[in-house]
């Protein structure tokens, strides 16, 4: 009787001390978070104002253009003295840093990503702002991290944070941004340690940058389709289209990386080179694909039509813009990709062009990102509920259709 009241006395005993250490651990990463999530929605509130403004100055001149080439020149420049971490687009190198680095991610980034992604979007470059956000945010998690002199585990919990709160921050998509900063990591697979934290993080990050006055696009669709047979194999067929678009990507994306590693000569001249030829293809095509291209993608999503083969250009675009000199992000591009293939398809086929071009946003991103479940619940957050189902389907077979493949070849 005294051995069994004494193991049953040493089973709670230990009971006890898993639920005070399970606990503390709570609590500690609800803070750690927290605090993630103030500086992340802090410095990408920051960084989207400078850009805005900046953007909005270049844009008062009709030729603006014609600097690409020295702006891509002092982009280059920039990355390669002083951060070559910062080269390309932000997501991929997040992410080698999680996998390589523990988490560590030299300082230098946050300044100089910052300046190199203005020059780059703010004279037409084809990038996005979203990596940037988040490897800043990445970048000074990890500092933090330092500052409390923790190990390479926790140090790559709080940059995960970061990536998270970057997201939400930037699209005004806390669960899906929280969700991307985990799922973009690794094909397949989660670290579900980490979701609670994140969570945390994104949503503190999108309340600070909304608190001071950064806004957000949401479009909840005025059309509601009706479930049918036909109407969910289109949908699916959708999906294959999607998928095709985001393969052409990756591809593309890859092939002008190899293309640029092949060409020995300065970095900074691959800007010239890179600049030149994107205002050759201005004056060809149209100013429409320099940029974060935003204003065509709410046109998109409105249901005006939109030219066939647009998002060929963008893909054309962003790839000469991230591997010859130009940093930024890529997400932003895959969602003009996305929106712009979804309103051709809606248009060959008689749908709803919106409707196609908001399910086309999420699977494009789902596809070449290998992230279907945020994607999946970022449509959600923009569109609303009554497209969720048709979104769901369109991004997992958008997803299958890319196999392992990814914009992120690190992933």
């Amino acid at each position: 009787v005294y051995n069994k009241k004494e193991q049953q006395g040493r089973r709670m005993k230990r009971k006890l001390v898993e639920s005070s250490i399970l606990f503390v651990s709570i609590v500690k990463w609800v803070f750690l978070a927290t605090c993630v999530g103030i500086i992340v929605g802090l410095s990408t509130t920051l960084f989207i104002k400078m850009l805005n403004f900046s953007v909005a100055f270049a844009s008062q001149y009709p030729y603006y253009y014609l600097f690409l080439p020295v702006a891509l020149f002092a982009s280059a420049a920039i990355v390669k003295y002083f951060a070559p971490e910062a080269e390309g687009h932000g997501t991929e190198k997040i992410i080698e840093a999680v996998h390589k680095n523990d988490g560590k991610i030299n300082p230098m980034v946050v300044p100089v990503k910052l300046a190199a992604t203005i020059i780059t979007i703010a004279m037409g470059g084809s990038a996005g702002k979203e990596g940037p956000a988040a490897q800043i945010g990445a970048a000074l998690a990890s500092v933090f991290s330092d500052l409390l002199r923790f190990d390479g585990h926790d140090r790559k919990k709080l940059v995960i944070c970061g990536i998270s709160a970057g997201f939400a921050t930037v699209f005004g998509t806390p669960i899906a941004g929280a969700l991307f900063g985990v799922e973009v990591l690794f094909v397949g697979s989660m670290m579900y340690e980490v979701l609670l934290p994140s969570f945390i993080a994104g949503i503190v990050g999108f309340q600070v940058s909304s608190s001071l006055g950064l806004t957000y696009f949401y479009k909840p669709l005025e059309f509601i389709p009706v479930f049918s047979s036909l109407f969910f194999l289109k949908v699916c067929a959708a999906g294959i289209f999607f998928g095709l678009c985001s393969l052409v990507m990756i591809e593309m994306i890859h092939l002008f990386d190899r293309l640029g590693r092949k060409i020995t000569i300065w970095s900074p001249m691959k800007g010239l080179l890179g600049g030149s030829a994107l205002v050759i293809l201005t004056f060809v095509f149209s100013t429409q694909y320099l940029g974060l291209g935003i204003e065509t993608i709410e046109g998109a999503l409105k249901g005006d039509s939109v030219p066939e083969g647009a998002f060929l250009l963008k893909i054309l675009y962003t790839a000469i813009t991230l591997n010859f000199g130009g940093t930024g992000g890529s997400i932003t591009p895959l969602f003009f990709v996305g929106a712009t293939a979804g309103n051709m398809f809606g248009s060959l086929f008689g749908l709803d062009l919106g409707t196609f071009a908001a399910i086309g946003m999420v699977s494009v991103l789902a596809g070449t990102s290998n992230t279907p479940i945020s994607a999946s619940i970022m449509a959600i957050e923009l569109f609303g509920p009554e497209v969720a189902t048709y979104a769901a389907v369109a991004c997992i077979i958008s997803f299958r259709m890319t196999g392992h493949r990814s914009i992120n070849p690190t992933q």
